[in-house]
């Protein structure tokens, strides 16, 4: 594994947030970051490369640094940074790792990332509310999802 680099995070930036097991990176993680920077005027979007996904079996997964290195040269971008903080941290459930960025860069603006296809089942996540109360969720259209994703408990229960 690689050293650890700190997030050199400015007071005030705008960063997204997208989080997943990365197994493998692909072109819909980059297309939605892209997306999301132009559309939310982000500053940088940080890939959050899990060491674990709770949800998958472990021997689903591809080891990090292989996972971590597919997902840097997908990226392939100026502000799109890889980062295995979570490693780093010791958390594996994204409501926790949100709650530890709020906690160590609270003059960030986060805003947590995700593609129609997470929200059809992101009430199956750790403190999934926790999650929508830490910090603004952006979801994002991929075909094939967007009615499920209408659907979802989620969806459903912060329609308003």
């Amino acid at each position: 594994m690689s050293a650890y680099r700190p997030l050199a995070l400015p007071d005030g930036a705008r960063i997204g947030l997208l989080g997943g097991s990365f197994n493998p990176a692909h072109e819909g993680h980059r297309h939605i970051s892209l997306i999301a920077m132009r559309r939310l005027n982000l500053d940088r979007v940080i890939w959050l490369v899990t060491p674990q996904n709770p949800l998958k079996a472990s021997g689903e997964t591809s080891a990090l640094e292989t996972r971590m290195s597919s997902a840097r040269t997908i990226a392939n971008h100026s502000r799109i940074e890889v980062s295995d903080l979570e490693h780093h941290i010791g958390t594996v459930y994204t409501a926790d790792t949100l709650a530890w960025l709020v906690k160590h860069y609270g003059r960030v603006h986060f805003v947590w990332l995700m593609g129609a296809d997470n929200l059809v089942q992101f009430s199956q996540w750790k403190n999934w509310q926790g999650i929508m109360n830490t910090m603004p969720v952006a979801v994002i259209a991929r075909p094939g999802y967007s009615v499920a994703a209408r659907f979802s408990k989620m969806a459903h229960t912060y329609s308003r």
